[in-house]
């Protein structure tokens, strides 16, 4: 997990578990590796979660998705998941991420596979209500 100019990586290996019966990723996990890097991302920013829930009363939920596919990811590769932060309001964020392929070598260009914009909404945790991003989190996060 790095974080560099903004953008944060994370590195997940692709396993049986992750197929289809083609062999390759299954389409819907692409969206949980990118909550896999998003989570991490703002875990590298000393926001955890569960203690936002438990402190704040609030938590981040997924609103909106746009994916789109472009190469499949196969058993063993080893992919890294992008996550930075396109846009923030008062109480929703839109994330960039990318999911590419780890090159094997050092000097060759990683490869996209999957790219889309993911929009997290801020609600009440309790009514599940949307609510205003608390602005000390607003501030670590941008």
């Amino acid at each position: 997990m790095t974080s560099s100019s903004s953008t944060f990586t994370h590195s997940i290996r692709i396993y049986w578990e992750d197929t289809d019966a083609g062999g390759i990723v299954f389409y819907a996990n692409y969206l949980k590796f990118m909550e896999r890097g998003r989570t991490e991302w703002l875990r590298s920013l000393g926001i955890e979660q569960q203690r936002l829930r438990d402190e704040v009363g609030g938590m981040f939920v997924v609103s909106e998705a746009n994916i789109k596919y472009l190469q499949p990811a196969r058993l063993d590769d080893e992919l890294v998941v992008t996550a930075q932060l396109q846009s923030a309001g008062r109480a929703s964020m839109a994330i960039l991420q990318q999911v590419l392929l780890k090159p094997k070598q050092p000097t060759d260009t990683p490869v996209l596979l999957c790219e889309g914009t993911i929009r997290i909404g801020w609600v009440d945790a309790a009514s599940m209500r949307p609510a205003r991003i608390p602005t000390t989190l607003i501030q670590t996060i941008s």
